[in-house]
C-alpha cells in the first residue's frame, strides 16, 4: 500500500487536539444510535481503553446510555456491575474486578478500566438526584462455564433447593473437565465419554419453566436475580456446544461465541427496556468482533462477528468504532496461559492501513486523529478497498507477525469510524509479572516478520 497519502483523507481525518471539538464529529455519528461497538487493534494497549473509556462516558452522561457490555465473562462482570450500582458486598472497584483471575487477568483488571468503574459507581451514586437512570457493567462472553454452574446452583439453593439437587446431578456431567474445558471435546469427539448436551440442555429448560414462579419471589429484585441465573444456565448449554465443537471442522467455534455475544447483548437489552424504556447499550471488544467480518478475509473462512450481526439484524441502529496503532508497546503473552509482558510492537507493514494512517498523521502534524468513515463513505477515495489490518489478541508473537496478526479488510465499510493512535504504549495491569516490569529489548523491523 502506497505510503502517498489522497488528497481527501487529510481534509476527512480530524486531528486530536486534546480539547472537546476531538469528537464532535464522532458523538454526531454515534449519539442516537442505540448499538455502539467500540474495538481495539489489541488487548493490552493503554491508548485503546483510555478513548474508549473516555466516549462511553459521554454516552451515559450526555446521551442516556444505561448499559456497558464486554468482551468478558458474564459472572465476573456481575460483580462489577453490582458495586457500580451500589448493591453489592465491595466497598472498592479493585475488589469488584476480583472474578477476573483467569487469563488473561490484565484485559480487565488493569489501570484504566479500574478508572472506569470508579467513575461509574460515582455517576450512579448521583444519578437519582438528576431523576437518571443508573448503567450497568456486563459481560457477554461464554468461558465461564464453571462460574456459571457455581452462579446457578447458588440461586437455586436459595429459591428452590428441590431444583438446585436436579441441576447438581446434571451439571455432574462436566466435573472431570474444569481444570481443563478444552479436553471435553477431544474426550467426547472420540467417543470416550458420553455428550453432557442433554444435560445441560434439560437444565436450561427446567429453570426456563420456572420463570414466572421465580420472578415474583420479590419483585424487580427477584427478576433481575432470575435473569442472571437463567443466563448463567444459559451460558453453561452454549459454552459445553463451544467445547464440544473445538474439533468439529465443520462447525465454527467463533460463529458460536460471537452468536452467543450478540443474543446476550439482546436479551439484556429487552430485559433491561422492560424495566427503564429504551435501553442503549455499548459494548467493548476486539476490532476483530466489532468491525463487519462480512468486508474482511474471515467472510472468506465463513466466519461473521458480532459487528455483521449487529448490522444484519440491527441495520443502521448499530455503529462500530475500530482503533489502529502504528508502532509502540503492548501488554500480551507469548502463548496461551503464558505471563504477561511488556511486548514491542513492530512497526506496521508498508502494505497496511496502520502504515497509510503513519503516513497520515505525517501530513497532518499529528500522532492521533480520527476518520468518521459514515460521514465521509460516499466520498472518501482515499483509502484502498483491501488492504492488510493488524489484529493483536492476548497472544502476540512478533516473530511471525504476517501469518499471525495481518488479516485483508475493506476498512471504509469494516467501521463507521476509526481512531488511529501512531505510537502508543501497553495498558498497565494491576499484577505484573516479573516480565512486563522489565519489558523487552526493542526489535528491528522488519526482522521479526
Amino acid at each position: 500500500m502506497e505510503s502517498r497519502v489522497a488528497t481527501d483523507l487529510p481534509r476527512a481525518a480530524v486531528p486530536l487536539l486534546g480539547n472537546v471539538r476531538d469528537h464532535h464529529a464522532l458523538f454526531e455519528t454515534i449519539s442516537d444510535h442505540p448499538i455502539v461497538l467500540i474495538g481495539e487493534a489489541t488487548h493490552g494497549t493503554h491508548e485503546f481503553y483510555r478513548q474508549r473509556a473516555e466516549i462511553t462516558k459521554r454516552l451515559i452522561a450526555e446521551h442516556g446510555f444505561t448499559a456497558v457490555c464486554i468482551e468478558g465473562d458474564w459472572p465476573d462482570a456481575y460483580r462489577v456491575n453490582r458495586y457500580v450500582r451500589g448493591a453489592g458486598d465491595d466497598t472498592e472497584a479493585v475488589d469488584a474486578l476480583g472474578e477476573f483471575r483467569r487469563f488473561p487477568r490484565w484485559m480487565w483488571r488493569n489501570a484504566e478500566v479500574l478508572d472506569f468503574i470508579s467513575w461509574l459507581r460515582e455517576y450512579n451514586d448521583r444519578a437519582p438526584a438528576f431523576r437518571r437512570p443508573q448503567a450497568g457493567f456486563y459481560g457477554l462472553d461464554l468461558y465461564s462455564m464453571y462460574a456459571s454452574i457455581d452462579a446457578v446452583l447458588v440461586y437455586l439453593e436459595r429459591v428452590d433447593p428441590v431444583a438446585a439437587t436436579r441441576a447438581r446431578r446434571r451439571y455432574e456431567c462436566l466435573e472431570p473437565f474444569e481444570r481443563h474445558p478444552e479436553e471435553y471435546g477431544l474426550v467426547t469427539g472420540y467417543g470416550l465419554k458420553a455428550s453432557c448436551r442433554n444435560e445441560v440442555l434439560d437444565q436450561l429448560k427446567d429453570i426456563q419453566q420456572q420463570a414466572s414462579r421465580y420472578a415474583r419471589l420479590d419483585g424487580r429484585v427477584a427478576e433481575d436475580q432470575y435473569f442472571y441465573a437463567e443466563q448463567n444456565a444459559r451460558i453453561v448449554a452454549n459454552a459445553e456446544r463451544y467445547y464440544a465443537a473445538m474439533l468439529d471442522e465443520e462447525i465454527s467455534t467463533w460463529n458460536l461465541r460471537d452468536t452467543h455475544m450478540i443474543e446476550t447483548l439482546e436479551r439484556l437489552m429487552q430485559h433491561l427496556t422492560r424495566h427503564q424504556g429504551a435501553t442503549k447499550a455499548v459494548v467493548w471488544a476486539h476490532n476483530s468482533h466489532v468491525g463487519d467480518a462480512s468486508v474482511t478475509s474471515m467472510s472468506q473462512r465463513n466466519e461473521t462477528n458480532v459487528g455483521a450481526l449487529a448490522k444484519r439484524r440491527h441495520g443502521s441502529d448499530a455503529v462500530s468504532i475500530g482503533f489502529t496503532t502504528y508502532r509502540g508497546t503492548v501488554t500480551a503473552a507469548s502463548d496461551w496461559h503464558a505471563p504477561e509482558e511488556r511486548k514491542t510492537v513492530l512497526p506496521a507493514r508498508s502494505d497496511s492501513y496502520e502504515h497509510l494512517f503513519h503516513a497520515l498523521c505525517g501530513s497532518l502534524g499529528t500522532g492521533r486523529f480520527l476518520l468518521p468513515l459514515r460521514a465521509h463513505r460516499p466520498s472518501l477515495t482515499g483509502l484502498p478497498p483491501r488492504g492488510r489490518e493488524r489484529a493483536i489478541g492476548v497472544v502476540y508473537r512478533p516473530q511471525t507477525e504476517l501469518q499471525s496478526h495481518y488479516f485483508f479488510a475493506d476498512l471504509l465499510h469494516q467501521f463507521d469510524a476509526v481512531y488511529h493512535f501512531d505510537v502508543t504504549r501497553a495498558v498497565e495491569p494491576l499484577e505484573r509479572s516479573a516480565s512486563w516490569q522489565e519489558g523487552e529489548p526493542p526489535e528491528t523491523y522488519p526482522s521479526g516478520v
